[in-house]
């Protein structure tokens, strides 16, 4: 009897261990588990027509391209979208890397952000960056060498692909400006010889500021860089579910050629208050 009655009083602690141990793991393994996401929250940088900005007025804190398809793309998730506004584009990028905010609504890559943020492939669209320039006094220009012994400008906190930003840091006189539109001010005042934009950027600013037929563009001065939407590592929504429902998403917007149309759009939305009252009139439907 003596070895069953050990066996048993050793059998049953283990098996309770065992038990024990089951629940443990269980419960850790249902801790690890992230919560389905229903709503995610979005921001991005407030003053960066037609791409994304913070209308005057509107009915939603941001609007734009790339709200537009983060929302189209999100559409038949089950996920809801909740636009914020942060003040500014750093601000923004702060409270995403932060995990604040679930998502940054347009953003370039860069080295520095692969570290904190998922970016969502394929890009929103891809932004072209120009060389702003007095209209009458353009320079001759085949290269970035062009622009050595320039003066030239870019607003406060922009990038332009790792090659230019390299180039710019080493051979070049790029001043930082607290925006694009108090660079082109200076331009126009001749204190600069060329500004550096994104094109969208530079040519809703100047419409808004009125000098569109002062500027031009030097020509051949095109930097190609994507427009992402990214998601913070430290967001709780950051799952598999939400990464796959994004890049499907986007890549349907992409096969529909959806960022060219909504360009169109924006760029339409966003310079109707600047145009003359009888131009603006011009869209209206005739009453009946």
């Amino acid at each position: 009897m003596l070895p069953f009655v050990v066996a048993r009083s050793f059998r049953q602690p283990l098996l309770l261990c065992a038990l024990g141990l089951g629940a443990f793991f269980s419960a850790a393994s249902a801790q690890a588990e992230p919560a389905s996401c229903e709503r995610v929250v979005v921001t991005g940088n407030p003053g960066y027509p037609p791409l994304i900005w913070a209308p005057e007025g509107g009915d939603q804190p941001l609007t734009g391209v790339t709200i537009e398809m983060l929302s189209n793309a999100l559409q038949n998730s089950g996920i809801s979208v909740d636009v914020l506004d942060l003040g500014s584009r750093a601000k923004a990028l702060e409270a995403v890397e932060a995990g604040q905010v679930d998502i940054m609504a347009g953003v370039f890559l860069t080295r520095e952000l692969l570290g904190t943020l998922d970016f969502v492939y394929p890009a929103v669209v891809d932004v072209p960056s120009v060389f702003f320039v007095r209209r009458g006094a353009a320079f001759p220009y085949t290269g970035w060498q062009d622009l050595q012994g320039k003066r030239g400008a870019a607003q406060q906190g922009s990038r332009f692909g790792l090659s230019f930003d390299t180039y710019a840091a080493d051979h070049l006189q790029l001043q930082r400006e607290s925006s694009g539109e108090t660079a082109l001010r200076k331009l126009l005042a001749g204190e600069l010889d060329y500004v550096v934009l994104e094109r969208y950027q530079g040519l809703a600013l100047a419409q808004q500021m009125g000098v569109d037929g002062q500027l031009d563009t030097l020509e051949g001065s095109f930097i190609n860089a994507p427009l992402y939407l990214a998601i913070s590592h430290n967001s709780v929504c950051n799952t598999p579910e939400l990464r796959s429902a994004l890049a499907l998403g986007m890549l349907e917007q992409q096969q529909r050629n959806e960022g060219t149309r909504l360009l169109d759009k924006y760029r339409g939305i966003w310079a109707a208050p600047f145009r003359p009252v009888s131009e603006r009139g011009a869209d209206a439907p005739l009453a009946e």
